[in-house]
């Protein structure tokens, strides 16, 4: 009789799991990509993967939650090294910048899965919604530091750096967006 999975296994296969099908699902699309695929990449049978998660669907909604985390307190450790409200604001597109370089940069996650299951997927949606409601709450909080009524500009110049640098391939609408929101914000 084999030995039982112990909670530590259980956590760390559930890891491997979610690394493999977030970099499939980031590469090539969710739609694309197989569950025989994300065995292969994890090295996890379908049985195991289908006790973690009971459908891909389930799969996607923890993926881009692990995402949203991950996402969200890298860009809050790096924005708020900064003191200054008004450069604070700032460094957030220079954050962008630096994601958007990175190799492998297909745009935003989250646009990438509404795009391909938000209107068939309600789990999908509202995991799409959470992670877009906590980015434009925290943008909110930062801008609003400010002074400055100009929340929903700065958000919309981010978000639209996001979608334009994740098209053309290009980083270049961080900074052009972090312009823009320097003349908004009264910044030089």
């Amino acid at each position: 009789m084999p030995a039982p999975i112990t909670e530590e296994r259980n956590l760390a296969d559930r890891e491997t799991l979610l690394d493999a099908a977030e970099a499939l699902f980031y590469e090539r699309g969710i739609r694309s990509v197989g569950m025989d695929e994300v065995r292969a990449a994890s090295g996890l049978p379908l049985k195991r993967i289908y006790r973690f998660f009971a459908t891909k669907e389930d799969l996607v909604v923890a993926v881009l939650r692990r995402r949203d985390q991950r996402w969200r307190a890298s860009l809050s450790a790096h924005v708020e090294q900064v003191a200054e409200p008004r450069e604070r604001v700032l460094t957030m597109f220079d954050w962008l910048a630096e994601w958007f370089a990175e190799p492998g940069f297909r745009g935003c996650a989250w646009i990438n899965a509404h795009g391909e299951l938000g209107s068939q997927s309600p789990a999908v949606l509202a995991e799409v919604r959470a992670h877009k409601q906590a980015f434009h709450d925290q943008v909110a909080e930062w801008v609003g530091a400010t002074g400055e009524p100009v929340t929903e500009p700065v958000l919309l110049l981010a978000e639209g750096a996001i979608v334009t640098a994740g098209i053309s391939g290009d980083p270049a609408p961080a900074a052009q967006a972090r312009a823009a929101a320097a003349r908004l914000l009264g910044a030089t």
